[in-house]
């Protein structure tokens, strides 16, 4: 009989929620691609969204599982690098990028995070802006002693283009909205990237989630280790069954449907195409990271050529603009919201625009800064 002690086994089961080790899951994804389900699903199987949350409207009867803080705090930085939501512009980024390196930001982040892990050691943050500031709070949970992990989800793009058409009553049209999915899905997936080596991300398809919610959320727990899904309870799991409502895929469109130009056509659908390799089990692999690294840098080439050959519009929406700030003669602007006028206006155009002037159009739409 052998002489040395028995070794102690733990029982995972037995550990307590409190003792959890803490985790910051943050979904990631463009808006209507399913962001909102993923979050409801993790809070019902026991991860905590910071309160108060975004209240539940006609776009999304079942709620948004977004915190109020966060979509404040990422309203007012995108205010400030003067990016959109579903900004187009490949050097949006860049503006983002700064943003996301400011110390102060970087502070009121992180203790906000850190005041509502006494509630959970758990967190879910998530919010269609989030992918413009992924490295603000990846720092932010590091400096909190929590692991970042990532949820992007996939949805079909005609999908999320008629959906946000649809519920949004977005009038930029297919080609923009089709662009500005491009822009948000490849740079999401490069944002994210480093956290392969350690398991910290996975790739959802909203198909797969509205068919079998409990396999996928399981796969995701269990690549992200997320504690509170792997030990999830069985009224839990009655809970989500009666959350998932698979009559949510109201949108069928194809890319076909959308009339995109070609060349954008072609990158959307291949772009689609390698996404959903990182769905796949064993998918997520250096050789379609190549591949989304060619895509992204071809996104890049088509928008530069856009914008060369279409200065002169850009050039009238900006007289047009002056005009309106100086109430001069003129034609008016169209009557759309600040979002339309500013998309027109390239990143370059925008800035060789008088500080005068933009001080006027930020007072005539609303905006202090």
């Amino acid at each position: 009989m052998s002489d040395r002690p028995a070794e102690s086994v733990v029982d995972p089961a037995a550990i307590e929620p409190t003792d959890y080790p803490r985790k910051v899951l943050f979904v990631a994804g463009a808006g209507r691609s399913g962001t909102s389900t993923m979050a409801g699903l993790m809070q019902i199987l026991g991860l905590h969204v910071p309160q108060p949350e975004v209240v539940a409207d006609e776009s999304n009867p079942k709620g948004f599982g977004e915190p109020a803080w966060a979509v404040a705090h990422h309203d007012r930085l995108l205010r400030e690098a003067l990016v959109q939501v579903s900004d187009a512009r490949p050097d949006a980024w860049f503006e983002t990028g700064r943003v996301c390196t400011r110390e102060q930001e970087r502070i009121r982040t992180a203790e906000w995070l850190e005041g509502h892990f006494a509630e959970n050691s758990e967190l879910i943050v998530k919010d269609p802006r989030l992918s413009w500031f992924l490295s603000l709070w990846r720092v932010a949970a590091i400096r909190t002693g929590a692991t970042p992990v990532f949820a992007t989800m996939l949805r079909p793009p005609a999908e999320v283009v008629g959906s946000k058409q649809k519920y949004y009553s977005n009038r930029l049209g297919s080609a923009h909205l089709a662009a500005s999915w491009l822009n948000m899905l490849l740079h999401t997936e490069r944002g994210t990237r480093e956290s392969v080596a350690d398991g910290g991300r996975a790739f959802v398809r909203y198909g797969d989630l509205l068919d079998d919610w409990t396999r996928t959320c399981m796969l995701v727990g269990e690549t992200l280790g997320l504690q509170h899904v792997l030990h999830a309870k069985s009224e839990a799991i009655r809970d989500g069954h009666r959350f998932v409502d698979p009559g949510l895929r109201r949108m069928t469109q194809s890319l076909d449907d959308l009339n995109l130009p070609p060349r954008l056509h072609e990158l959307t659908a291949e772009t689609w195409t390698e996404l959903n390799k990182l769905a796949d089990p064993g998918g997520d692999t250096p050789e379609v990271h190549q591949t989304l690294d060619q895509l992204r840098e071809a996104y890049v080439e088509l928008y530069e050529e856009a914008e060369a050959i279409s200065r002169s519009s850009m050039v009238a929406a900006e007289q047009r603009t002056r005009k309106a700030v100086k109430g001069g003669p003129g034609p008016a602007p169209a009557p759309a919201a600040p979002e339309f006028v500013a998309d027109k206006l390239p990143h370059g155009l925008r800035k060789a625009i008088p500080p005068s002037v933009r001080r006027g159009l930020r007072k005539a739409v609303g905006r202090s800064r």
